[in-house]
């Protein structure tokens, strides 16, 4: 029997590797539902390829595309970010997908956890910012929680076969993005093109500007902690250039387990929707003959502060993680416009940081309200470098 799957940021780069699995298995995998936020074109693309029974456009404007309109069939069509709580709520799926990027995802997210989904999950900012209520419903509705992120899914494969008891840390690694052994100088000139370059993943742009601050890695470190119940304390992060060591467990004995493969999100998002079972696919072996060498090196967080932010929300905990995430996503969002430095997206962090009052324990409204003050705080801060 195919696994239902619903796939939340179908055009973006996780959602499209996922569409890639589906493509090479017919036989396991058959999409339900497709969402995008304004890609039309190669959403209309994937519903003439994949028929699904639904997709949802929250971009109200794009949504209206003629060219979408008439490429629907038998497809139902949702609108808004309502649409996508929407479109978990009513339509029946095995695996919820969750490929979207920011806040968005998280009452998605909650939705086809009360409906018993699979979560197979991308999005960092679900756990970042309501990560102790994720955790908690999951629980209470015995919900899987699966990692698509390369570094939480090779953490989640180290760990099979083992207690939570016996880990000492989580190690995580980092390419080190694009601007590894620069200097504060260098990183004040930093243009958009160069940041978006990065030298060893294909990404969407916010996650790629999240990687070349290493606020993508502390936005890991977050998530780690939800997901496998340890303390920032437990987690340390490593810079690996060469992104073949996706993370690795250290265990109370001394023993580290790592996890290898080839730098391709199909292989993180293969193991997420086939799980328990592991299926053989077209990439190449792993040829470390070839590769020679494997490096290893501290982050420098003095010249990337981003990481030390992160840790700090974690550590401190209540809405501080929500403001930190809502400040960065409006900091990355005015430095892709052109309308702030690259150091510009750090400083406007720290600035909300310093003014929000942490709200311990807080519930979901109280994030929505922390998410919406955190982004008009931002907004201030990011306006006052033009």
């Amino acid at each position: 029997m195919r696994k239902r799957i619903i796939i939340l940021g179908s055009t973006g780069s996780i959602g499209t590797s996922t569409l890639d699995v589906i493509r090479d298995f017919p036989g396991r995998f058959e999409v339900v539902a497709l969402s995008s936020r304004r890609n039309v074109g190669l959403l209309a693309r994937q519903i003439a390829e994949f028929s699904p029974r639904a997709v949802c456009v929250t971009d109200p404007e794009a949504a209206a595309d003629p060219a979408l309109l008439s490429c629907l069939g038998d497809a139902e069509l949702l609108t808004g970010q309502d649409g996508l709580e929407e479109l978990v709520r009513r339509f029946e799926a095995d695996i919820l997908v969750v490929a979207t990027v920011g806040f968005a995802g998280l009452f998605p997210t909650l939705a086809g956890i009360e409906r018993g989904m699979r979560i197979a999950l991308a999005n960092k900012e679900v756990l970042v910012v309501g990560g102790h209520v994720v955790m908690e419903r999951a629980r209470r509705a015995g919900a899987e929680i699966l990692p698509i992120d390369s570094e939480h899914n090779a953490i989640f494969q180290c760990l099979a076969g083992n207690t939570r008891a016996n880990v000492r840390r989580l190690i995580l690694t980092a390419s080190g993005g694009p601007f590894r052994g620069f200097s504060r100088r260098q990183l004040e000139k930093v243009t958009r093109e160069q940041a978006l370059d990065h030298p060893t993943w294909d990404m969407g742009p916010k996650i790629t500007i999240d990687s070349a601050t290493l606020m993508n890695k502390g936005f890991e470190v977050i998530e780690a902690c939800h997901l496998f119940g340890v303390s920032p304390s437990q987690v340390d992060v490593v810079i690996h250039p060469q992104s073949i060591v996706h993370s690795m467990v250290e265990f109370t004995d001394g023993s580290v387990l790592a996890q290898l493969g080839q730098t391709s999100m199909y292989l993180p998002i293969l193991n997420a929707l086939a799980y328990p079972e592991r299926l053989a696919n077209k990439h190449p072996s792993l040829n470390l003959a070839e590769l020679g060498k494997l490096d290893f090196a501290r982050a420098d967080r003095a010249l990337f502060p981003c990481l030390d932010y992160a840790y700090e929300a974690c550590e401190k905990g209540g809405t501080l993680p929500a403001a930190l995430n809502a400040a960065n996503e409006v900091a990355v969002e005015a430095f892709l416009e052109e309308r702030i430095p690259f150091t510009g997206i750090p400083e406007t962090i720290r600035a909300v940081l310093d003014q929000h009052e942490i709200i311990p324990r807080p519930d979901l409204e109280t994030l929505r309200e922390v998410d919406r003050a955190a982004r008009e705080m931002a907004g201030i801060h990011a306006r006052s470098f033009v």
